[in-house]
C-alpha cells in the first residue's frame, strides 16, 4: 500500500463533497474488497454477524463442494481459498475474535467431515490443516484476553489430539495440548 503524502491529503481536503463522492463510488465500482469495507465502514444495518455469516457461508461451500480425482488435492486447495476468505474478513472488520471464530469454524467443518484424508497418500491436506490449527492457536494467544483461552481450550486439545493419533511425520511443531497462561 501506498504511503499518503502530505500534498495528496492537501489536494483530497480541497475537494467538494460533490467530487469526493464521486471518486468513493468510482473506487468502490474497482475494488469489490473496497465496497465490502465502505459498506460495513458507512452503513449501519451491515453488521457484523452479517458479515461473519457471509464469510462463513463461503468457507462451509468451499470445503463441503470441494471435489476432484483427488479429494485430498481438491480439499488443501479449498482450504487455501478458505484462509483467503478469513484474511478478507479480518480486512473488513478488523475483529480478532471473530476472526478466530471463523478459524475454528473451518477446522470444524475439516474435524466433522474430512478426517479420513489426513491419511491420504498426499498429505498436503493434514499439513495444512495442521498448519491452520497452530495458527489458530497462535492468533487466540496473541490477540484474545486470557478467559478466553479456557473457553476454546477443550476443543483445541481435542483437534490437537486427532493430529497427533496420526501416524504421518509433520513438518510443522504442534504443541501436545493447548497450554493456559
Amino acid at each position: 500500500m501506498p504511503a499518503i503524502s502530505p500534498a495528496f491529503r492537501q489536494a483530497v481536503k480541497k475537494l467538494s463533497d460533490k467530487e469526493k463522492e464521486a471518486i468513493i463510488l468510482k473506487a468502490a465500482r474497482r475494488d469489490a474488497e473496497l465496497y465490502d469495507i465502505l459498506r460495513y465502514e458507512l452503513q449501519e444495518e451491515v453488521s457484523l454477524e452479517e458479515v461473519y455469516e457471509d464469510a462463513a457461508d463461503k468457507i462451509n461451500e468451499l470445503l463441503i463442494n470441494a471435489s476432484g480425482r483427488s479429494l485430498a488435492k481438491a480439499l488443501t486447495k479449498a482450504l487455501r481459498k478458505a484462509m483467503k476468505e478469513i484474511a478478507r474478513f479480518k480486512r473488513i472488520t478488523k475483529e480478532p475474535k471473530s476472526e478466530v471464530e471463523l478459524h475454528l469454524y473451518a477446522l470444524r467443518l475439516i474435524f466433522n467431515n474430512f478426517t479420513g484424508q489426513f491419511d491420504s497418500y498426499y498429505k498436503g491436506f493434514y499439513t495444512a490443516t495442521a498448519r491452520l490449527l497452530l495458527r489458530t492457536i497462535q492468533l487466540i494467544r496473541k490477540n484474545l484476553h486470557e478467559d478466553y483461552h479456557l473457553e476454546y481450550k477443550s476443543e483445541l486439545d481435542d483437534f490437537l489430539q486427532q493430529i497427533h493419533s496420526r501416524p504421518k511425520h509433520l513438518t510443522v511443531a504442534l504443541p501436545a495440548e493447548f497450554e493456559i497462561e
